[in-house]
């Protein structure tokens, strides 16, 4: 099989794992953090700096990528992996997410989408269909099926309609993706809303059909993170434990340990490069503000104990002076740092679940960045 899961390691401690996706383009070891390439790019990064910092995957977006470059045209490239010269593992979202939060809706119905294109106002149509066709024309290794996600604020009833409706997508993705099962896996998606009955019903429904993975979306979208962490109790018992589990869109250190904590294996996060591009950068001890005085005169590393090229070569002073002189560099140290920061993270969780000590980490962690853990 092209697409195979196994569980390597339970944390006798935590109940935390270890495992190993394994896609065409290369072994994921989980639990694993993906940086996000929205337009085939990881903003400010070039392949061969992901490769540096030791990036598994890498996430990009069909919703902007059918907008610009076109799929077509990636597909005439050879696909991503050629077009962005990337020869390891690629996700691709569905682009629902974006088609409901980012363009504005003209209709919703249960067997199409209908909306304005942010950049143009073109007035375009999605389908489940549509968006498993783009997926397909770009090859990314994991797709997703096309889904609603309802507001976190979604009254009971039209949250039950939109996963409904997304279930009914599903169906119709999984139809549609008939005869690439061994080139691209197709996952599911949990939704669900604030619900935790809806949410419990989703996960089965999603768990039924079989598929190389399941995804959990509609989550992060602005409620309080205890609310997501009681959502994600809810759901990951009923998700098949020989299969992966990705979290969509999550990504901040302490919803990395306690993700993993609750059973995710995978996770995307915009947040490492966007806020390196204001000037802040991530450490065990919290956020650093680079662009801030107190740092002008700092000639030390942003983390000492980082391998990062940033960290192995550069100041605090220095970084802050590309910042305040807005040279690009600044960000694309930020940049480097902040990403190799959460997969630096996420390979002390797998040692620590490896050594059955991941509960004694997470608290360990928490200490040190001013924070509670949430379980434990």
């Amino acid at each position: 099989m092209a697409f195979e899961y196994e569980v390597i390691k339970e944390c006798k401690q935590s109940g935390a794992r270890i495992g190993r996706f394994h896609t065409p383009h290369g072994v994921i070891e989980t639990p694993v953090f993906m940086p996000v390439g929205t337009q085939a790019t990881v903003k400010a990064m070039s392949p061969a700096e992901l490769d540096e910092i030791k990036t598994s995957i890498i996430l990009a977006n069909t919703y902007h990528l059918f907008l610009r470059p076109g799929d077509e045209l990636v597909k005439k490239a050879g696909g991503l992996h050629k077009f962005m010269a990337w020869d390891k593992p690629i996700l691709t979202d569905s682009g629902g997410f974006q088609v409901f939060s980012l363009a504005k809706l003209n209709k919703i119905t249960d067997d199409y989408v209908q909306f304005s294109s942010h950049l143009s106002g073109e007035r375009l149509t999605f389908t489940p269909e549509k968006s498993i066709d783009i997926q397909h024309n770009l090859g990314a290794d994991i797709i997703m099926a096309f889904d609603e996600c309802a507001p976190s604020d979604s009254e009971y009833a039209y949250t039950k309609k939109a996963m409904d409706r997304t279930h009914n997508w599903l169906t119709r993705c999984k139809r549609y993706h008939k005869g690439h099962e061994e080139s691209q896996a197709l996952f599911g998606i949990v939704q669900g809303g604030m619900f935790k009955d809806l949410r419990i019903e989703s996960a089965k429904y999603i768990a039924d059909q079989d598929l190389p993975g399941n995804a959990i979306g509609g989550l992060s979208v602005g409620e309080p993170k205890s609310v997501m962490y009681d959502m994600l109790e809810e759901v990951i018992p009923n998700l098949p434990k020989n299969k992966p589990r990705y979290l969509m869109g999550v990504g901040s250190p302490d919803c990395l340990i306690e993700g993993v904590l609750r059973g995710v294996d995978m996770f995307d996060c915009v947040l490492q490069t966007r806020i390196a591009r204001n000037g802040t950068a991530m450490t065990r001890y919290g956020n650093k503000t680079i662009r801030n005085k107190t740092f002008s005169e700092d000639f030390r590393p942003i983390e000492e104990e980082c391998d990062c090229y940033a960290c192995k070569n550069f100041s605090r002073a220095y970084i802050r002076h590309l910042i305040k002189a807005n040279e690009i560099l600044g960000a694309r140290l930020l940049s480097i740092h902040n990403l190799r920061h959460s997969i630096r993270l996420m390979e002390q969780i797998r040692q620590a679940i490896w050594e059955d000590r991941f509960l004694d980490f997470a608290k360990d962690y928490f200490n040190d960045y001013g924070m509670s853990i949430y379980k434990g």
